[in-house]
């Protein structure tokens, strides 16, 4: 019986982006106060292929439509399932969604898994994780499968939160931590309260603090996620310990923002391509503009006064996503869309310059 059983579960077919594109909700953890964990799986039993630190890109019926990406937070030696683990960001459309309506038995179409954020934390070297806020997924899905493929090889993992209430995966972490000794943790608070009994580090990672946590950073691969300015204070303070920025990888957040239609700096053009100018038109407001050499399709509506919804503008996140309606584009995009999403003739805006005269549905 149990040999028949095992020879079920190795029949259970792989996860085909190019198909299976809806996932149903199993399970909703309440991680903090404001970050709730969300496991899914596909309609049927399905082995999902991703590398840790990977993220999937959600539909989500926000005002219409809107698509948010996530950080897949589980370990990728666990297969059958997804989970991405989210923060309530005030006013934020996708996030807020997920924490209100979301719940077993929903489903919920995604693309992916996509991104290059990734490392084997069971190879024969030394790796420093270093993160804040939400960034700590990517890092958690890289110490879940290590841990769940064998010991890591020598990881410390730094992880900066609000207050001891606000560490993600805390007691997870610790108890990973008891089971694998070569995994070494640290926490950094900003504020502490008398509620809280708290006897770690307090205030901003700086680098007397990161020279006890870690005394031979300067040795480690280092690997570091978190909201811009904790990863540029970090990449500041190992600048000037001297640091070889050769060994260090980041992943920013800003690709799932959520805020859309508004940008503090204009979005930089593509590479250029020719010298021609051509008519980009919006067939929903009726603006026509000239699109000059590498501009990208986003750049042309902004001139024109529209502020379509856009996030990484780096062809990753699939917030742009728009109806190519005639014309030609070249879309080098990271990604955020399916092919058979360009075959119906959809469009990255962020990364796409036009190659004629087009039109665009928006």
């Amino acid at each position: 019986m149990a040999d028949e059983k095992l020879t079920e579960v190795t029949r259970v077919p792989l996860w085909d982006p190019e198909q299976d594109d809806v996932l149903v909700c199993r399970q909703v953890r309440q991680e903090t106060h404001d970050v709730k964990t969300f496991v899914f799986s596909g309609r049927e039993p399905r082995a999902f292929r991703f590398y840790p630190g990977q993220y999937m890109t959600f539909e989500l019926p926000v005002e219409g439509m809107v698509t948010r990406s996530y950080t897949i937070s589980a370990s990728a030696a666990r297969p059958y399932r997804i989970e991405i683990t989210v923060k309530r960001v005030p006013g934020g459309p996708g996030s807020n969604w997920l924490h209100d309506n979301m719940m077993p038995g929903k489903e919920v179409n995604v693309s992916g898994p996509g991104g290059e954020f990734t490392t084997d934390a069971t190879a024969e070297e030394k790796l420093l994780f270093l993160s804040a806020g939400s960034g700590i997924t990517p890092m958690m899905s890289m110490t879940r499968t290590a841990c769940d493929l064998s010991e890591p090889s020598d990881l410390h993992f730094i992880h900066a939160a609000r207050s001891p209430s606000d560490i993600i995966f805390r007691d997870e972490l610790a108890l990973l931590a008891a089971q694998n000794p070569s995994l070494k943790l640290a926490f950094t608070c900003e504020t502490t309260s008398a509620s809280h009994s708290w006897s770690g580090y307090t205030g901003r990672l700086n680098l007397q603090m990161l020279s006890l946590m870690s005394p031979d950073f300067l040795d480690r691969k280092i690997f570091c996620c978190g909201p811009a300015l904790f990863m540029e204070g970090v990449r500041n303070m190992l600048q000037q310990a001297g640091f070889n920025m050769e060994k260090y990888y980041e992943e920013s957040f800003d690709f799932g923002a959520e805020t859309a239609g508004t940008l503090e700096e204009p979005a930089s053009a593509a590479p250029e391509i020719s010298d021609q100018i051509f008519r980009v038109s919006f067939s929903k407001t009726g603006h026509v503009v000239e699109c000059g050499p590498g501009m990208t399709v986003l750049s042309a509506a902004r001139e024109a006064g529209l502020l379509p919804l856009s996030s990484c503008q780096r062809g990753i996140c699939g917030t742009c996503k728009s109806k190519l309606i005639s014309g030609e584009v070249d879309m080098q995009h990271g990604g955020g869309i399916r092919q058979r999403e360009i075959d119906q003739g959809k469009i990255l805006i962020c990364c796409s310059t036009p190659l004629s005269d087009i039109e665009v549905e928006i």
